[in-house]
């Protein structure tokens, strides 16, 4: 389908073992068109952070076919699978997923240089800049409040250029005041740059900033939404 940048068709998937196996995800078709901004909303355990982690290449389906950006990920290794992550999508999660022993700046870094790109603390250095953290290049997390952390987090997902962000409940850690700003922060990139998000939110604030809202409920999409009406 052209001028899609994410595909999803009949997507199937269960997670756990034996008894225990759980169906997540029950025959998801879903398009998202470049440029867009898609909030994924529904309750508790209705696959919506399942849905992204597929969308994003780190959950395979066991039936259905995805494609991102034009790379159809059915089928791929993980090392293949893991180059086109790189080159296409940014990920950004609720709990920042820091690497806790490298400086902000190197956490920015290092998806640029697991890429080979040239010039990867460079880069990293103006990304921190643009999230307004031009001056805690140097500070580990421990060091960074949790705002100051999901902003390093959005820089890193941002470095790489890519066409597609997709971001777990990225103010579900944090206060109303912080959580906006990163909220405004996200967007205001979001729009500079062209990218098409995707976002799990609880949030009814957040998810009207989007385009598009699509309702999950027990695995499936109930039905897309305004997001003035969540």
């Amino acid at each position: 389908m052209p001028g899609k940048i994410i595909e999803l068709e009949d997507v199937q998937l269960s997670l756990g073992d034996g008894a225990a196996r759980v169906e997540v995800l029950k025959g998801i078709s879903l398009t998202v068109e470049p440029g867009e901004a898609v909030g994924l909303v529904g309750p508790s355990g209705s696959g919506k952070s399942t849905l992204l982690m597929v969308m994003a290449g780190l959950e395979r389906p066991d039936r259905g076919r995805v494609v991102l950006d034009g790379a159809e990920l059915t089928g791929l290794g993980e090392d293949e699978l893991a180059r086109v992550r790189g080159r296409r999508i940014g990920i950004v999660f609720q709990s920042f997923h820091l690497v806790p022993t490298m400086t902000a700046l190197e956490n920015v870094a290092l998806p640029l240089e697991l890429a080979g790109r040239d010039g990867a603390f460079a880069r990293a250095k103006a990304e921190l800049e643009t999230v307004g953290l031009g001056a805690r290049l140097h500070h580990y997390p421990a060091q960074l409040s949790g705002g100051e952390q999901q902003r390093v987090a959005i820089a890193r997902a941002l470095a790489p250029d890519p066409a597609i962000v997709v971001a777990d409940e990225p103010t579900g850690n944090l206060d109303e005041t912080t959580g906006r700003g990163v909220a405004d922060l996200l967007f205001g990139l979001k729009r500079e740059r062209g990218t098409t998000l995707v976002l799990v939110t609880h949030d009814p604030s957040l998810a009207a900033r989007c385009d598009r809202t699509v309702r999950l409920r027990a695995g499936r999409i109930a039905e897309p939404v305004p997001a003035a009406e969540i």
